[in-house]
């Protein structure tokens, strides 16, 4: 394209027919996808402009068939260089996106919307997950990965004259982050829209299992939060006493589908009643909301996109990762939780999970299928067992660090009771789980380390309460017999932990 080209198309902007709203496609863009975003993006705004940074015929053809500008991003220079793009007229709309398909031109009347409404700057941001031990570093530190800027922004022809002036295109940097960095730094009105329809999600089918007893008061608040994207939302009435029946009859919402137990089986026979369910409507990922409205649905997508992006077959929440986000977690709860993560990690070989009692979760369609759902127990516990049943199969895990959210609604688990009763049920899981993955599935020397050690560690230390209760008793011990116990106590630990070391390695390759 010559220079008198690129000329004439910015000299179109700024004449008296110059559109009132014009789209700028840069940053990334695809040859195979630019036709489609440009037709899309025309349905919205006045006139389309492509800016490229080196001459490509074919992004010049396809611009030009469908009455697009095309500009030489090189050849612009200077101060003002983006002025001399966009329309140097106060009552002008300029949305920037990318041709390569990752923005959805569909949006762009959600942002225009903002600007009519007095706002200089409208941001579309997106739920975009991360490495997870780089996101749990920056929770650590009070950042956050929610909301992260795609480079999807609308903003005033008044704001750009006002404020982008001087500011010269940067080939190190697209024009919608140069225009967002310093609509930041300026104080300018800026909206930033959560991506609420989530295009990526529309290509999977979502199920959501809503479990609920006695919930008539947090039910219908916890349906009507859940996003629009998910495809069906399975009530499952455990066995409710209250007026919980007529609550679900009262819902309209077309995706649900209701289920009653009777009497009631346990929170986990429900959820896996809902399981069994999704499974027969063939959704690719089912998450688990409670019906007492405390998981926050704007939580959901980070549980979800794990699975998507093929980086974890089952996603669950975690609140103990900070002190902030286990906010309104009493001391007793958070203590009981913090055995149970330290139990369940043992007994599930999954080592970098907490909060295995979280029930906010999402798993996938294969996941879900490798699992007998028959053999999962059906109370509270059901969380723990899920955990082993799904390392045995060597399925990936990934916790999603997320704020407690509690109401009027108390958590029905007594956790003294609770641990008593689950800790057995998690030891004879861990049990089968070294059996079936580590003889029956595949063979791991891991297998006779914990063996031995759980044969010498307790061995061992009921040998040395002997030995001590004898000497308090004044009776007669064989000197060697203290050196055989400390012997027979020190192997057994060097054992298990060496079992436990081998354990940790398979986990990581798994989630590798």
């Amino acid at each position: 394209m010559n220079g008198d080209a690129d000329r004439l198309a910015i000299n179109d902007l700024g004449g008296e027919q110059s559109p009132k709203s014009i789209a700028i496609i840069s940053g990334r863009i695809n040859y195979l996808t630019l036709g489609s975003v440009i037709s899309i993006v025309k349905e919205f705004v006045d006139k389309a402009y492509v800016l490229s940074s080196s001459f490509d015929g074919r992004i010049a053809s396809i611009a030009k068939s469908l009455d697009a500008e095309v500009v030489d991003l090189s050849r612009i220079d200077g101060p003002g260089g983006i002025l001399s793009i966009a329309p140097d007229r106060s009552e002008a709309k300029i949305v920037f996106l990318n041709g390569d398909g990752t923005h959805d031109p569909y949006q762009i009347p959600r942002l225009l919307e903002q600007l009519e409404k007095g706002y200089d700057v409208a941001v579309s941001s997106s739920p975009i997950s991360s490495d997870r031990m780089n996101e749990n570093v920056l929770l650590l530190n009070n950042k956050t990965t929610r909301g992260r800027f795609t480079g999807f922004i609308a903003c005033t022809g008044e704001y750009l004259k006002r404020s982008m002036a001087n500011v010269q295109i940067n080939d190190h940097m697209d024009i919608s982050t140069q225009v967002y960095s310093s609509a930041r730094n300026s104080g300018v009105k800026i909206k930033t829209l959560d991506n609420e329809d989530f295009e990526l999600f529309s290509l999977f089918r979502i199920g959501v299992v809503v479990p609920a007893y006695n919930e008539e008061l947090l039910l219908a608040d916890t349906i009507k939060g859940i996003p629009g994207y998910v495809t069906r939302i399975y009530i499952i009435d455990d066995g409710s006493k209250d007026h919980t029946p007529e609550v679900i009859e009262s819902i309209t919402d077309p995706r649900v589908k209701a289920v009653r137990h009777e009497p009631n089986k346990g929170v986990g026979a429900a959820i896996i009643t809902g399981y069994k369910m999704a499974l027969e409507d063939e959704m690719d990922i089912v998450a688990v909301m409670a019906g007492d409205n405390q998981m926050d649905p704007e939580q959901l997508p980070r549980l979800l996109l794990p699975i998507m992006e093929n980086k974890a077959d089952y996603t669950k929440g975690n609140r103990l990762i900070s002190k902030e986000f286990r906010k309104g977690m009493s001391s007793w709860r958070s203590l009981g939780n913090s055995l149970l993560t330290l139990i369940t990690k043992i007994g599930s070989g999954y080592w970098d999970i907490m909060d295995p009692q979280n029930g906010y979760t999402a798993i996938s369609r294969q996941a879900l299928e490798a699992i007998n759902l028959d053999s999962i127990y059906t109370y509270y516990g059901y969380c723990n067992d899920m955990l082993i049943k799904l390392n045995t199969y060597s399925m990936r895990t990934m916790d999603v660090a997320m704020p407690a959210r509690y109401g009027n609604e108390r958590s029905k688990i007594k956790y003294g009771k609770y641990i008593l009763k689950v800790a057995p049920m998690i030891f004879r899981g861990f049990l089968w789980r070294l059996k079936t993955k580590y003889v029956v599935l595949s063979f791991h020397p891991l297998v006779f380390f914990y063996v031995i050690s759980m044969i010498m560690v307790p061995f061992g230390v009921i040998f040395s309460l002997w030995i001590l209760i004898e000497k308090t008793l004044d009776q007669h011990v064989s000197t060697n017999y203290p050196l055989l116990a400390a012997f027979i106590t020190i192997i057994g630990v060097q054992l298990l932990l060496f079992a436990m070391m081998f354990d940790m390695q398979e986990d990581r390759m798994v989630n590798s």
